[in-house]
């Protein structure tokens, strides 16, 4: 586990073409496994589980019967961190301010690679599977593709733990609690805004958060780093993300 938190210690500068190769065989090959599972969980559930969606909908109708101006007013805002022009905004501006502290534009790009992994898996399986949405009143305009898997829920999972695993690299015990706690609660806002404005099942929930903690994984692996190495030891200072 320390290896893993501490592998980009490592600054060894990596070629373009290296970075990519890697990303090919690290990170690309291993998300066509990824987006095989969650088809395959897919088909099941709106093949031989297809009765759960029935169940699933109860939870659906009872935070529909539950709904408050209030509460819906806290979920828009809460849903809206999910929303693709937001999620790419904040990483845009994310990669530019790490690249700027850290002069690594390897370790730089790794919330981009999250978010772009997540989101080729969930087009994808959304157009094969074609799962119906929630039988309740939407709060939201939905978009074109199925409820399964939450391509919100996905999206801000895949953002927000790339910058926890990132952000255990800062220095200051407190920035570095704080920030974890929010880029945790983030995602968790956003599971729960989609439920509660009907946007998506429970089964769907799970299944995106699945897609992007594991496509944030494998974007904090995609480069092969060697933490042990003296030669490449990143200097705490640039390392500072955020403190």
């Amino acid at each position: 586990m320390s290896d893993f938190l501490t592998r980009w210690d490592d600054e060894t500068r990596p070629t373009v073409a290296d970075a990519l190769k890697q990303l090919a065989v690290r990170a690309l090959l291993p998300g066509v496994v990824l987006f095989g599972v969650i088809v395959g969980i897919g088909f099941i559930l709106t093949g031989p589980l297809w009765q759960l969606a029935d169940r699933e909908n109860e939870i659906n109708r009872t935070l529909q019967d539950g709904r408050t101006p209030a509460g819906e007013s806290i979920t828009s805002f809460m849903s809206m961190i999910g929303n693709t022009e937001y999620v790419i905004g904040v990483c845009v501006i994310a990669v530019a301010v790490i690249w700027w502290r850290t002069r690594t534009w390897w370790y730089a790009v790794i919330p981009g690679i999250a978010i772009s992994l997540q989101a080729t898996i969930f087009v994808t399986a959304a157009h094969v599977v074609g799962r119906d949405r929630p039988n309740v009143e939407r709060l939201d305009p939905t978009p074109p593709t199925s409820s399964f898997p939450s391509g919100h829920v996905g999206a801000s999972t895949a953002l927000y733990v790339a910058f926890v695993l990132m952000a255990t690299r800062i220095e200051n015990p407190w920035v570095r609690r704080l920030v974890i706690t929010l880029c945790v609660i983030a995602p968790l806002s956003v599971a729960y805004a989609r439920l509660y404005r009907g946007a998506h099942h429970v089964s769907d929930i799970l299944v995106g958060i699945l897609n992007g903690v594991v496509c944030a994984v494998l974007a904090w692996l995609y480069l092969r780093r060697d933490p042990s190495s003296a030669s490449g030891r990143v200097s705490r200072a640039r390392a500072k993300v955020g403190a």
